[in-house]
This record gives structure tokens, sequence and C-alpha cells, in this order.
């Protein structure tokens, strides 16, 4: 589905401090009850670091407006993320509240670890009314398992040091697919065969695989999936194939730079060793952090100049556990109601660096404007949420195939159809045992 809706959010210069819970989405406003007996509640998420600091913020803030309420906060690696929630869950001992992807949704509600939104909460109508066209993809079986505070879109990361080094001009970043592999190669050095700068970071599996998905394919004229999303469709046409050769040139004919170079593409940037980068807007405190060189950011290169525009969007959601009940599930959507509020929402932009999912938060034209947000803005307005079946296996998938191409010189075509093979067979696996 593409997310024709321009996004924007109160400025971030005009962001406060946590101020409460004062704009609440529609409904459930007395979903919650009225009990006054201390209930004690656990969400969790996995660690990243900027989420982590502002979730304890709105624990905090949250505590103090319903003080007999207690969240009791956890977080876990990402790597284990996944097999914690479901080996909790099995023994009975698993969170109240948990943030997830939501391209993880398909798996949890059919390992039924999570249960559907009650309507007395927000009812469908209700969700799609407060939240931006994007968040539909969340949608199983005509039903909401969990809601997000916020959305991602992907952007170009660029060095401006080392674009002036390299006699790049860092006010006009490039356009087109193919001004950025001029510009990687400019600013990539190599020192007796030894890389020593990356002009560009290439990667798999960060967001390098999502770029190839719903960016490349869309702009070669592939469209990645049926509209029932039952079928992989990457080599519908021999433009799948032409845009995953042009894909996978940036690791190996244009030698713009390694997947394993300096650890990874975002430490390879945040150190000055790499030129361009792809990231979400989640990346923003980090890399205003870390990174000592000045950077700036744009919006997606396309095919041809003025050609088609593309993007991946994606969001992490909030979800109650099935199985909650009573007082708890009283408190747990009390404490969700919380967690995606405009106020919240508005906050989490300058903590964490994701955009509003609210549409209510989607006319302020000085986000559009932001020289850093903007560009995530303008992304999410040509942006396709994919929609996974099993994201963690669709991704493995891709990043063993590529891998048979980039560390044992398998054969490109012969690699790129085993692969939608591969994604193939998890969906029919998927929509064999869900049928509804």
């Amino acid at each position: 589905m593409v997310i024709k809706v321009k996004l924007a959010a109160a400025s971030v210069l005009a962001l406060s401090v946590l101020a409460g819970c004062n704009s609440q989405p529609a409904g459930g406003g007395s979903s919650t009850g009225s009990s006054t007996e201390p209930v004690t509640i656990t969400y969790w998420q996995y660690s990243y670091p900027a989420k982590v600091t502002f979730m304890q913020k709105l624990v905090d803030e949250f505590q103090k407006q319903n003080p007999n309420i207690k969240v009791v906060a956890q977080d876990f690696p990402y790597d284990q993320y996944i097999q914690k929630v479901t080996a909790a869950t099995n023994a009975k001992n698993g969170p109240d509240v948990l943030n997830l992807y939501y391209g993880w949704l398909p798996q949890f509600v059919q390992d039924g670890i999570l249960q559907p939104l009650p309507q007395s909460f927000m009812s469908n109508d209700e969700i799609e009314k407060y939240y931006i066209p994007m968040v539909k993809e969340s949608k199983i079986d005509g039903k909401y398992y969990a809601v997000p505070t916020a959305v991602r879109s992907l952007a170009l990361f660029y060095n401006k040091d080392m674009f002036k080094k390299a006699g790049l001009d860092p006010n006009s970043p490039p356009k087109t697919w193919d001004e950025m592999i001029s510009y990687a190669q400019k600013m990539t050095v190599y020192n007796n065969g030894k890389l020593e700068q990356e002009g560009f970071a290439p990667e798999v599996a960060g967001q390098g695989y999502h770029v190839f998905e719903e960016v490349l394919l869309r702009q070669w004229g592939v469209t990645p999936f049926s509209e029932d999303n039952k079928q992989v469709l990457w080599n519908s046409s021999p433009k799948g194939l032409e845009a995953f050769q042009f894909y996978m040139d940036w690791f190996g004919k244009l030698k713009l730079g390694d997947p394993s170079f300096n650890t990874d593409y975002e430490t390879a940037f945040k150190s000055g060793k790499a030129g361009m980068i792809f990231d979400g807007s989640q990346a923003i405190p980090s890399l205003k952090k870390d990174t000592a060189a000045e950077w700036g950011v744009t919006t997606l290169p396309t095919k041809e100049p003025g050609g088609l525009k593309s993007n991946f969007g994606s969001y992490w959601v909030h979800g109650i556990a099935k199985g909650v009940s009573g007082n708890k599930l009283e408190a747990s959507q009390k404490f969700l109601k919380f967690l995606i509020s405009e106020e919240t929402q508005k906050n989490w932009l300058n903590e964490v660096g994701e955009l509003p999912a609210a549409a209510s938060l989607s006319n302020d034209p000085k986000l559009t404007a932001d020289p850093i947000f903007g560009a995530f803005v303008k992304g999410l307005q040509d942006a396709h949420a994919t929609y996974f079946v099993n994201e963690k296996d669709e991704r493995q998938a891709i990043i063993d195939m590529t891998n048979e191409i980039l560390l044992n010189n398998a054969p490109v075509e012969k690699t790129f159809n085993e692969l939608v093979k591969k994604q193939q067979a998890l969906r029919d696996d998927y929509f064999s045992q869900h049928k509804n």
C-alpha cells in the first residue's frame, strides 16, 4: 500500500518537557476503569538506548499521574528479544504490555502472544481516524492487536566534511543513483587493495534489504508483492533481476564499500569512515551524539532525475499480551493510552527521533522544512510498509542468499531466483496456516 500522506508534527523547537496525557486518542476513556486497587504491570522493549532512556521518563510521568499503577520496564538485546518474549510467554511469565516491530505481528498473533485490542479501548474506525494510513498494515483478520507511538521512513545521511575533501558540494547531495555512485567513488579510498574509507556503506542486514525490496524494485517498475500479499513478484519481470544486480554491484563491481568495514555501516559513518549511509530517523539522536563530522540528510535517490520516488515506511507498536485480564488489563490499557497520546508522540520525536503517527499532527509545515527531519517527512509521502509474514526469516533469507554471492561468488541470477523461492515458501507456509 503506497502511503500518500503528508506527515508533520509540532516543531522540534517547540517540544517541551513531558506534558502528560492531555491529548488522548479517541475512545476508551472509561474503558480503563476506575479501580483504586494498587496494581503492577510489566513493559518489555528491546535495548535501543534512546528509547530505553525516554521510556523510563514516560514511566515516571505516568506513575505520577496514576499512583496506584506501578510499571516495571525491562529491555533486552535486539537479537534476543523475540526469543525472550516467546519463552517467557510460554512459561506464563511474560510482559503485560510489549513493544514489537510491526513486521513481527503476524507471527506473534499466530503464536498466541497478543490479544486483540478491545473495541472499548479503541474501535477500528477510531484507530484509522486517529492514525496515518500506514498503520492499517498492522490489522490482522480485521482486528488491531497493537498500535504505534511513532513511524519511520528512510533517508540518505551524508558526511559534509568528506564531501568537501573529495571536491563535492556539501550543499548538493546526490539526487539519482548514478550521482550517488559517482560521489561515493570519489570518496572511496583503497591502499594496496585494502579499504581505508568507503564512499558509501552498503549493507543488507540493516536498512539495505528494505531499500532493495521497497525502493529499488519499485523504481525499476516491479511491485514486490501481490495485492493480497500472498505472492512474491520480485522476478515477475526481468527488471527485478536488473534491480537486484544493480544492488549487488554496490558491494562487488563498483567496490563502494564493505558491510564488515569498521564493524558496521553506522559505526563507519560515526567515525568518519563512510561518506553516505541509509538509515531511519531513529538514528538521529545517536548520530548527533557520536558523530564529530558535520553531516546532512536528504531524500533517497531516484533512478532518473525527477523519476519515481519510493521509500520504506515502518513502525514499532505496543500491544497487550494474551491472558492479561482484570485490573492488569485495565492498567495496561491506561498505560497504552498514555504511550500513544499526542503529547507523548511530540516528545518522542525529540527524544527518540521517530515521527509522530497521529493524523492530527500532519499539517505543521515547520517539520517538513526542518533540515534534518524534513527528508524523512517527505519520504513518508511515497513510503510502503511491507507486509511481512515472518520478518526475522524473511530478513535472514536475503542475508544468506546475498552472502552466497558476496562471499562465495554464486551466480547472481540463479541465486536471485532461489531467494524468491525462499521468500515465497515463507508466505505459502504462513497463509496455509492462516486462511482468513
